[in-house]
């Protein structure tokens, strides 16, 4: 019969986030030793590994992949279980770790949107922000490494539900003596040959860029950043112009540094969206976070509950 305890899942499920037994075993307040014995002893009674071995790394092999979810799930059934057997199952006595990405936008600008309400109301969660293009955030959702991912670009997976959070307003930004910026009315054939500072293939303001190039007259890529702030000094060093999130550029703005282009005749919105893994277990934590997250203003309905398994 398999006896496989909290302990060795937890184990488990640090190892495949950390990559390491010993990173683990901080993580546990464990012993490197009792890390892996723990991990010994549950692929002993598996009777199959769940990691393959590389250069002192460990990664989650085919089964350890399948299993990972579900080890997820039983330690937030757990934790559920203990709240409930105890009484105190209330929203302001909720403990634990999520595990939350943002792309550079969410997390460079908005995450006290993002985050604040929740965090002042479940000040014994501790939160994991990882900030990432929306590429990563999407992949590290699908390999069960987050909870949860703000992210602004779309995304199409049939194993990651997206729900609207807010609207997102993007402006073509050039410097104050650029030709383009000493217009008073611009029209697309004025950007022929301009040159366009680009985030990196991969993040979701590069495919909004593309989609606003696609409108307009050819021209050349002068840069590709994989930062917003360090497309945002080339701009102000005149090395380009480009397409950046408004919140992003709105000290810039304000200080003259950067100057707004007008172009009516661009659609320069998008949707900010929440990416959840439609298998993963919707626990107590998730939920409070969908709650928190709707009650925020953002006027979408996030708080439609999983039904539970």
């Amino acid at each position: 019969m398999i006896n496989i305890s909290p302990r060795q899942l937890e184990v488990f499920v640090q190892i495949a986030l950390h990559g390491s037994v010993r990173a683990a075993a901080e993580r546990l307040y464990l012993t490197q030793p009792a890390a892996s014995m723990a991990l010994a002893e549950m692929e002993r009674q598996l009777d199959t590994p769940v990691f393959a071995r590389e250069r002192g790394r460990l990664h989650l092999n085919a089964r350890g992949r399948e299993l990972l979810p579900l080890a997820q799930e039983l330690l937030e059934r757990h934790a559920e279980f203990a709240r409930r057997g105890s009484g105190s199952e209330g929203m302001a006595t909720l403990a634990g770790e999520l595990r939350v990405g943002a792309s550079n936008t969410v997390g460079n600008y908005l995450v006290g949107d993002l985050l604040g309400t929740f965090v002042r109301d479940h000040p014994q969660v501790a939160i994991r922000l990882r900030v990432a293009n929306t590429e990563t955030i999407a992949s590290a959702l699908l390999d069960h490494g987050l909870d949860i991912g703000c992210v602004e670009g779309p995304v199409i997976h049939p194993l990651l539900e997206v729900r609207p959070w807010r609207d997102d307003m993007l402006v073509l930004c050039a410097p104050p003596d650029h030709p383009l910026a000493r217009r008073r009315v611009l029209k697309p054939a004025d950007f022929a040959g301009a040159r366009w500072v680009l985030r990196e293939p991969g993040s979701a303001t590069r495919a909004t860029s593309e989609r606003v190039l696609a409108q307009l007259p050819a021209g050349e890529t002068a840069l590709e950043l994989d930062q917003i702030e360090a497309i945002k000094q080339a701009v102000i060093a005149g090395l380009g112009i480009a397409c950046l999130p408004a919140v992003a550029v709105t000290d810039a703005l304000a200080t003259g540094r950067l100057k707004a282009l007008k172009t009516p005749f661009l659609d320069l919105q998008r949707r900010l969206s929440l990416l959840l893994h439609r298998e993963k277990y919707r626990g107590a934590l998730l939920d409070a976070f969908l709650g928190e997250t709707d009650s925020g203003g953002t006027g979408h309905a996030l708080t439609r509950r999983r039904e539970r398994r």
